[in-house]
This record gives C-alpha cells, sequence and structure tokens, in this order.
C-alpha cells in the first residue's frame, strides 16, 4: 500500500508528469506556462482542502487538469493582484493626502 505523504514531498517525483501536462497545453496554444504554474494551480486549487495524497492521487489530478480549470486559477489570481494593487494605491494615496495636510497645520 502506498503512503500518504504532504503534497511537496512528492512535487521531485512526479516532475514528468508535470511536464507532459505542460506539453498538452503547448499543444492547444498555451506557451509560457511552466511546471511550477501548474503545480501552484493544483496546490491552490484542486488541493486547497487536503494536503496529504498518495501519489497515484497527484499523478491522477495532474493528467484531470483542464486548461479551463488553469485559466480560471490565473483569472482569479489576477483579479486577486488587481485588487490589492487597487488597495495599495489608495493606501499611498491617503498616506500623502495626510502628510499633506500635517504639513498645512
Amino acid at each position: 500500500m502506498v503512503e500518504e505523504r504532504p503534497i511537496d514531498e512528492w512535487r521531485n517525483k512526479v516532475e514528468p508528469v508535470l511536464l507532459s501536462k505542460k506539453r498538452e497545453f503547448e499543444m492547444f496554444g498555451y506557451r509560457g506556462i511552466s511546471c511550477d504554474d501548474i503545480w501552484k494551480c493544483l496546490k491552490e486549487k484542486v488541493w486547497k482542502h487536503k494536503r496529504h495524497f498518495r501519489l497515484h492521487e497527484v499523478v491522477q489530478d495532474i493528467f484531470h487538469l483542464k486548461i479551463h480549470t488553469y485559466m480560471d486559477y490565473l483569472s482569479v489570481n489576477s483579479l486577486n493582484k488587481a485588487s490589492k494593487t487597487k488597495d495599495d494605491l489608495m493606501a499611498s494615496i491617503q498616506a500623502v493626502m495626510h502628510q499633506e495636510k500635517e504639513l498645512k497645520e
């Protein structure tokens, strides 16, 4: 029986499977996706509620990852980054306005 391990312990062992998935995405015209990108997507979207897996479960999830799932992951991350950037910008503007107000007083 294959033991369950924390997901990151399987990373090096499944590198050939990740490379296969990367090449599959490239065949569909999606260039610039790395094995690390695929791994991050799986960790954050597919494996977010479970942290210990058997090897065959990890391999199965990699092979079953669809391009639309990966693209959804990218879209959500992009929106989250944009929101954070907007919040950071507002905080910067407020800090500058506060400094100007203090200088006038």
